[in-house]
């Protein structure tokens, strides 16, 4: 079998034939699919063996130390050919797989050959093909986890660990001090325990990586972002703990620690950095210096590790073993995510190469996978674009004398358009209803008579020309919107597009590159949920979050009767493409975030949907979209769940928010008010003031993109992932 090597003395790195280890009682032979390159602890070690031998003596002075000592004791000759003799052999790299148990020792009955297991261990999870692996230092994998994810679960211990010695509550606030692989998994670690977290990082891409996984803020160690950042989090008093995942000779981060942390605040230290304690500083707020041992207990203890002597649980609730399980459930339950953190993928024969890359800072990385022959190659997981919005070259908003009246252009007089858009117009004071267009003569006729249009017209072009048109309405099929929606924000117009904004990724890329083309960002799409006053007095009673939720919305979508246009998928998309965008949006902006992965399900024989929505601070967003059900039943029902509190939305008729206090909403409205009329008010508001959109343009893209995704997912059968680009 293969296996990577390194020699420490000449630094030399090598992938060998070795003897395939024997499978011992009390363990399990592993043929490996995944292993996982440690980028901080494995890139030291090999930048330590490409040193001279007096910077080797300099970086670790605690093996100078053990040379004296046997100096002392043996004499420089024997001592000499010790060191020299230790230093010139092959060395192991790697701690962390996942694999496939193909050999099942004597004593062992928890796992059987084809189980797939992830595995612990500098001696035992190494970069190798086949791997002999203690009891104590594997466990099994969740049904579904893919094994790729799996190779996390030994660097996800040790942050698990971290985590558990700093002791967060609920509701607390941290500070993460390096935002590599073990920094970013320790910020999803927190944040899926419903803490507050601020990161430190000279790399910027490392903190907006945190950022989007969760953080509340991040930014570099100099900046004073960062202590402002904690400063509103905490009210000025600093965070409740701080976690040291840095390396390096600097002692910033401990001067950090002291300064940004509360009174008697915890500092754990889980990276390998310099420790050298301002003593004023420390003793002046009695905080709190913990370390963290590795993956937990266990770690170190031959007895635990090769002996396989578990700890009774009732005095060790979390051991190696334990916190090994605990991890990958939190994967396979999407609480933790590590898909954004995987930066590439290498054939473990390219092994060494991508070593010398890795130190020459060729391929900069957060983490970085072998791929074993021997196993089909694991299909990544689909990913959905979620294009970053530029504005270059803005063109400022002209404000207009509230004695002016908005004009405004429809293209498209359907019924949508005819019954819940344009009545709400027509009163509206402040408004002229300048032209409507729409592709036959007799309907924009019709339009024009009943809501007062000054001009019916099937000519486009000629609308977009006209200087006087504030605002274009886009409110035809849904495989029209991303084109109209595209040329009428290159005319300069202010736009609202009823959903969806885009049925593709490259037509919603089109749409953004006419805002960056143009300057021109004023645009809204008709997610109106959000507007309606019911909900929103029903989210303002719920109040804040501190801990993530659990929302549910179902929704009653009915048969469509046959002939209707939304039926024609081939051109106009899904049934959810169409509308499922309302229901994303509204959860979104009750949970205050946008959607980082989907994972969506369907019955077969129907329409029916089952979305699941994942978001940063580990809340998730279950849509059950159905057209099964009966006529009768409410079409919209929403239940938020967080912090022992529920509100309760029943069809846009009633809501309740039951907590300390129970509020029930006062009365019965005389329609369904889904905040179509509030919607619009904002919308002409902001064209007639210059304002900002009533939705920011940032969140209309990525509830665009998390409806894609949906149909991604339905195809692929998998989680999807929403990728921000840059």
């Amino acid at each position: 079998m293969k296996q990577v090597v390194q020699n420490y003395k000449s630094g030399e790195l090598a992938v060998l034939d070795v003897p395939v280890p024997g499978c011992k009682p009390g363990g399990v032979l592993v043929r490996t699919a995944y292993s996982l390159i440690s980028t901080g602890t494995e890139l030291m070690k090999v930048s330590e063996a490409g040193m001279s031998m007096l910077g080797k003596a300099r970086s670790r002075p605690d093996q100078v130390a053990k040379v004296m000592q046997s100096v002392a004791v043996n004499g420089v000759p024997a001592t000499y050919r010790k060191v020299m003799g230790k230093l010139d052999s092959y060395t192991p790299l790697g701690y962390s797989l996942c694999g496939v148990v193909e050999q099942v020792g004597e004593g062992v009955d928890e796992v059987k050959v084809g189980d797939l297991v992830a595995c612990a261990g500098n001696e035992h999870a190494l970069h190798a093909e086949l791997n002999w692996v203690p009891k104590n230092l594997y466990t099994p994998v969740p049904d579904g986890l893919a094994p790729r994810h799996a190779a996390f679960g030994t660097v996800g211990s040790i942050a698990l660990q971290g985590v558990r010695q700093g002791e967060p509550q609920l509701g607390e606030a941290a500070l993460v001090i390096g935002l590599g692989l073990i920094g970013q998994l320790v910020v999803q670690l927190l944040v899926a325990a419903g803490v507050r977290v601020v990161g430190v990082d000279p790399d910027p891409v490392r903190c907006e990586l945190a950022e989007r996984l969760g953080a509340a803020a991040c930014g570099d160690p100099a900046s004073a972002a960062v202590e402002a950042a904690v400063a509103e989090l905490t009210g000025g008093h600093g965070v409740d703990q701080v976690y040291l995942a840095a390396g390096g000779a600097s002692n910033e981060p401990v001067e950090l620690a002291a300064r940004l942390c509360r009174d008697r605040g915890r500092v754990v230290d889980i990276g390998k950095c310099r420790l050298d304690l301002p003593w004023n500083a420390y003793y002046e707020k009695e905080l709190d210096v913990r370390f963290s041992r590795s993956y937990g207990p266990g770690r170190y203890d031959p007895a635990y590790e090769l002996e396989g002597r578990d700890y009774p649980i009732g005095y060790v609730r979390w051991t190696e073993r334990r916190n090994l399980a605990c991890f990958l459930d939190l994967l396979a339950r999407g609480r933790v995510d590590v898909e954004p953190l995987v930066s590439h993928v290498a054939d473990f024969d390219d092994a060494v190469e991508t070593y010398r890359s890795l130190k020459d800072g060729e391929l900069k990385a957060v983490a970085v996978l072998f791929r074993y022959p021997g196993h089909p190659q694991e299909a990544q997981a689909p990913a959905v674009a979620v294009p970053a919005v530029r504005r270059s070259g803005q063109v400022p908003a002209p404000a207009r004398s509230a004695r002016t009246p908005v004009r405004l252009a429809f293209v498209g007089a359907g019924n949508y358009a005819t019954s819940m858009l344009l009545p709400h117009l027509v009163r509206r004071e402040g408004v002229e209803l300048s032209t409507v267009v729409t592709t036959t003569a007799l309907s924009a006729a019709n339009a024009q008579r009943k809501f007062g249009f000054a001009e019916a017209t099937t000519d486009l072009d000629s609308v977009l020309g006209d200087t006087s048109v504030d605002a274009v309405f886009v409110v035809t099929r849904h495989s029209s919107h991303a084109e109209l929606t595209r040329r009428a924000l290159l005319a300069g117009k202010a736009v609202f597009v009823e959903k969806p904004l885009a049925l593709t990724e490259d037509e919603l890329s089109g749409v953004l590159a006419a805002v960056e083309e143009s300057g021109n960002d004023r645009l809204q799409v008709g997610f109106n949920r959000r507007f309606s006053p019911m909900l929103r007095e029903a989210r303002q009673r719920f109040g804040a979050r501190t801990g993530p939720a659990s929302l549910r919305y179902l929704v009653n979508a009915g048969r469509l009767q046959h002939g209707s246009w939304y039926l024609q998928r081939g051109s106009e998309g899904s049934r959810f493409a169409g509308e499922g965008g309302h229901f994303i949006d509204t959860a979104s902006w009750l949970l205050e975030a946008d959607p980082v992965s989907v994972y969506a399900v369907a019955t077969p024989g129907t329409e029916d949907l089952q979305v699941v929505l994942h978001y940063p601070d580990g809340s998730t967003a279950t849509i059950s979209y159905v057209t099964t059900g009966a006529p009768g039943f409410p079409k919209e029902t929403l239940d938020l769940v967080a912090d022992g509190r529920v509100l309760r939305l029943d069809d846009f008729v009633r809501a309740s928010v039951y907590g300390r206090k129970r509020w029930v909403s006062s009365r019965l409205p005389k329609a369904r008010d889904k905040g179509q009329s509030a919607e619009l008010a904002a919308f002409v508001k902001a064209v007639r003031t210059g304002g900002p959109m009533p939705v920011p343009l940032e969140s209309l893209v990525a509830t665009t993109a998390a409806t894609l995704a949906v149909g991604a997912g339905l195809a692929g059968g998998t989680r999807v992932t929403l990728a921000r680009t840059r």
